[in-house]
């Protein structure tokens, strides 16, 4: 059984995230993919631009089929796990969903875990990619920027350590920059879908290493993958997600 301080941290965690989200979600584009109608409690978002947005660090088919697609089956698979448990009213964001894991009923834990995880870790993963034409005008926060220097030895030191870990997934999984409990930046792992917030941990932004997202372009090579995807990283949207988390 959690303390009540754990409790307290953790809500706290996804309260942030809750916030932070509606906050900084760039304008939808007038060509974005439109999102699908909900079928229960959480409902697949639209992308913020285009499917061909990305490239040419990542191609329109590879965004066609991870979004409307594998993205959208967490979402149906989701509903689907909960509406099991009709007794069970889940929150109306699924970062909370996924910090509370030990609220929702056992029958349908692991199937939260992975589905929920899903959907949160994809919606936040959206929105902090842009396209390349973007970058030009891409400005990190000098706190950011500080704390990255001071936490990560830099922000090439930051590049170089996510791309190694993500490189080491064995499997499928997530390489992310998070703020821990102390509001210390750190890289971490995660296996599957598992998020950071179900570890009270407050996500900036995560490289999806599962290689529906690279395979399409890249075929088994990741590295390369990894290194393209620097490219398309929205900075100013983590920057902003960062100062809302330090001023929580």
């Amino acid at each position: 059984m959690p303390t009540r301080r754990q409790a307290l941290k953790t809500l706290a965690v996804a309260t942030l995230a809750t916030s932070a989200f509606a906050k900084f979600t760039p304008a939808i584009a007038a060509d974005a993919p439109a999102a699908t109608a909900p079928t229960g409690p959480y409902k697949l978002p639209p992308l913020p631009y285009a499917y061909d947005a990305l490239e040419p660090s990542i191609d329109a088919e590879t965004m066609h089929l991870h979004h409307d697609k594998h993205h959208a089956a967490y979402v149906k698979k989701l509903n689907e796990a909960l509406a099991k448990e009709p007794s069970f009213t889940p929150p109306a964001n699924v970062d909370d969903l996924v910090a509370h894991l030990d609220q929702v009923p056992e029958s349908i834990r692991t199937a939260v875990r992975n589905q929920g995880g899903g959907h949160a870790n994809h919606s936040l993963f959206w929105l902090t990619l842009q396209p390349n034409e973007r970058q030009s005008a891409t400005s990190y926060s000098p706190s950011l920027l500080k704390a990255i220097g001071d936490d990560l030895g830099g922000l090439d030191k930051l590049k170089a350590t996510m791309t190694e870990e993500g490189g080491k997934v064995f499997g499928s999984g997530w390489v992310w920059l998070v703020l821990d409990g102390g509001k210390h930046l750190t890289v971490m792992t995660t296996a599957n879908q598992d998020s950071p917030l179900t570890e009270g941990h407050y996500p900036l932004f995560g490289i999806d290493v599962w290689e529906h997202a690279y395979y399409l372009k890249y075929h088994n090579v990741r590295a390369d993958y990894l290194a393209a995807i620097w490219n398309v990283i929205n900075w100013d949207f983590v920057s902003q997600r960062y100062a809302a988390a330090m001023k929580a």
